[in-house]
């Protein structure tokens, strides 16, 4: 058995085991057909029956989202509030904290510069000299660490 049909083996048996076999499809739609057909069926015959019953349940249920209603309004309410303090708070105390943030991060920048300048480049080049010089008289006079070993 080569690998691909192994591949694909494996391919078929991850994919039957993650699809829902179809009877169980099949009568779960089925299910919510009879469920609805019942459901209407009992509200016609509640209607003809029981009127005064599910005029009164109607007002309950018309109350009650008219309370729900009520809470999605102060809930927005509160939302708004918290936007405003947050824009607010934006607005107000991070960005000064950005923009101190900024003026340090040029004054840094500005320091590293001046450092760089004036004593970085001197030194280095001071070194360059001394290493420049030390080379010359090597050169003139040879290594001394080697005419004291003679």
């Amino acid at each position: 058995m080569n690998t691909e049909s192994s591949i694909e083996i494996t391919n078929n048996k991850q994919t039957e085991k993650r699809l829902v076999p179809t009877i169980f499809i099949v009568l779960g739609v089925i299910l919510l057909l009879v469920l609805a057909g019942l459901f209407i069926w009992g509200m016609v015959w509640l209607a003809q029956n029981q009127a005064p019953n599910i005029e009164a349940v109607r007002d309950i249920f018309i109350i009650a989202l008219a309370l729900e209603s009520c809470l999605f309004g102060i809930v927005l309410i509160i939302l708004l509030v918290m936007v405003i303090r947050l824009v607010n708070m934006l607005e107000f105390e991070i960005k000064p904290i950005l923009e101190k943030t900024n003026e340090t991060v040029g004054m840094v920048r500005g320091t590293s510069v001046f450092v760089s300048e004036n004593v970085v480049k001197p030194v280095t080049k001071a070194s360059s000299y001394a290493a420049g010089v030390r080379r010359g008289f090597q050169a003139l006079l040879g290594n001394p660490k080697k005419n004291l070993k003679d």
